[in-house]
């Protein structure tokens, strides 16, 4: 008996052994500072007919979930673990505590590397920032060619002008966009280099390595500040928000509840900002005016990836996610202060010397342009173009995060749902459905691992996702929990049980089925599934390498006097 089990489980084996042929090409698509309801196959009115026929042919995922912030977000997609786990639990600094020193670890791995000894090459295009090594001659460790990519063009750090990024790479090269042979668009804007770039490796892939599938991973800096769009893009949505912050989500929440993606009897999170009390209107319907290009623009880009995994032949073959790195950014960088810059219109001539062609950017929040402007911040500044630096504000990302409570930073529904698509023709059979299991991140490597039939090394921490093929055949997704934790904001789920608090306050418990804006505490009436709840967060803390937070900062000041020394 012993003996047909082996012979069984071999031929099994050898039966779902693929071929490169038949594994599929896997894109990871991710936006940056976007809320739940923007893009319009989950209840916004900004145009996006890409990303909205992805999900017409393919899945929608209504409970799935990032870690509330963009680097440990992008540390937990890259390596299938919680942030703390891969070293990156909070931003890019060092605070000398194991789950937070600003960089990839040693021990984790990305799904670059992960496929690659599966016969996979992975490309990269769009926004890194993974690793606090950021110059020139520096240390490249944490980089994206020695995590696996082979080719990359984006961005190292974490923001900066969609007309002159900050920290652009190409492959281990920083370069400057105005003295870049390769690359010469009529207009330079980020969104189309980053697009333009992704088409471009899927081509090259093709010609020189046909036989082979690959692993893309595209992460776009739209929607994050600054509010950078381009004028033919901003044309289209002039006037569509000149109702406000109110109207807007009561028209998202109809239209989400219509699409079957929430539950519109559970209503809305309170309202931010009044709308009657906006003292410079203009510029406030602007900042979403131009935030809506920016969605627009990149849908536009993902057009373009569309068309090329077609021209290819490997549209069919290849599993398409999108999701974002966060809910809507209530930041206020730029709108109210004017941080000695310049506020209102634009100058008729340049006050300031011109910048090197061949210059690099110093500064993700440059002092000017490359023709000699000032770039301009405060209450009177509209954004848009290319000498302006402000972000949208908390009334619109309340508007983003439809209906949910919160925002980027926070472990609230708010700042940690996000779509998430899934469209691949020859895997997915279902068009248009649903998914309502919860899901994470963390589940992105798993599945990559488990569709290319990749061999995760044992050397490796261990994974902590789990594999979305089920759900893709609407199967539960069979996991005890999902935890969070964000500069002391922290939350565990269990079932359609959600614990979460922020720092330093107490715990709030909500069922999620019921409840999904978090406006019903039912932390009093449940005292022992708080307890419950409480000490599965406290374990999982003590093994995943968070820290209380805010971190100790004893033993970073001393790696910086060393350093110093």
């Amino acid at each position: 008996m012993h003996r047909i089990c082996l012979l069984f489980a071999a031929a099994f084996f050898l039966a779902s052994n693929l071929t490169a042929a038949e594994r599929p090409n896997v894109v990871i698509i991710m936006s940056d500072d976007m809320g739940f309801s923007d893009i319009g196959c989950y209840g916004g009115e900004i145009q996006t007919p890409n990303l909205d026929g992805l999900a017409a042919g393919g899945l929608r995922f209504t409970q799935f979930y990032n870690m509330a912030r963009c680097c440990p977000t992008r540390a937990s997609l890259l390596t299938g673990l919680y942030p703390h786990q891969a070293g990156v639990g909070h931003m890019m600094d060092d605070h000398g505590k194991p789950g937070y020193t600003g960089n990839l670890n040693a021990d984790c791995r990305t799904i670059a590397q992960v496929l690659k000894p599966a016969g996979y090459r992975s490309y990269a295009s769009g926004k890194w920032h993974v690793t606090r090594n950021t110059q020139p001659e520096g240390d490249k460790h944490n980089w994206p060619l020695q995590r696996g990519f082979e080719r990359y063009y984006g961005m190292i750090s974490g923001a900066g002008s969609f007309y002159d990024p900050f920290t652009l790479c190409r492959d281990n090269t920083l370069i400057s966009p105005y003295a870049d042979a390769e690359y010469q668009p009529k207009q330079y804007y980020f969104t189309d280099a980053i697009s333009d770039h992704a088409v471009k490796f899927i081509g090259e892939h093709e010609r020189d390595h046909q036989q082979e599938p690959f692993f893309l991973y595209v992460t776009y800096t739209a929607a994050h500040w600054p509010m950078h769009a381009l004028p033919e893009d901003i044309a289209k949505y002039k006037g569509k928000y000149d109702a406000g912050y109110e109207a807007i989500r009561k028209a998202r929440l109809a239209k989400s509840a219509e699409l079957g993606l929430i539950d519109k009897a559970q209503g809305l999170a309170p309202q931010a900002g009044d709308w009657d009390a906006v003292k410079n209107r203009e510029r406030e319907i602007a900042c979403m005016e131009v935030y809506a290009a920016m969605v627009d623009r990149m849908d536009q880009g993902i057009g373009k990836i569309i068309a090329e995994l077609k021209r290819t032949n490997r549209f069919d073959n290849t599993l398409i996610f999108f999701l974002q790195d966060n809910g809507g950014c209530a930041e206020a960088n730029g709108r109210n202060v004017t941080m000695n810059r310049e506020d209102g219109p634009r100058k008729d001539k340049p006050s300031l010397p011109p910048i090197a062609p061949t210059a690099l950017p110093n500064t993700n929040t440059p002092p000017q342009t490359r023709d000699g402007y000032p770039v301009r911040q405060g209450p009177n500044v509209i954004p848009g173009p290319y000498d302006t630096y402000v972000a949208y504000g908390q009334g619109w990302a309340n508007v983003s995060n439809t209906p949910f409570r919160e925002y980027k930073h926070w472990v609230h529904e708010g700042g940690i749902s996000t779509p998430l698509i899934a469209h691949w023709p020859k895997g997915i059979t279902a068009k248009g459905e649903l998914r309502k299991q919860p899901g994470h991140l963390i589940d992105l490597m798993a599945t990559c691992v488990d569709l290319a039939e990749a061999k995760y090394p044992a050397e490796a921490t261990p994974l902590v996702g789990l594999s979305l093929r089920p759900a893709f055949q609407n199967e539960p997704l069979k996991r005890d929990a999902i935890y969070w934790e964000h500069e002391g904001n922290r939350a565990v789920r269990v079932g359609d049980w959600k614990l979460v608090a922020k720092h330093n306050q107490e715990w709030e418990l909500y069922d999620i089925a019921q409840d999904r804006i978090e406006a019903k505490n039912l932390a009093a009436k449940h005292p022992e599934k708080v307890r419950e709840m409480s000490e599965l967060y406290t374990k999982w803390a003590e093994r995943s390498n968070v820290a209380p937070w805010p971190v100790a900062q004893a033993a970073a000041k001393k790696n910086a006097k060393k350093k110093g020394n």
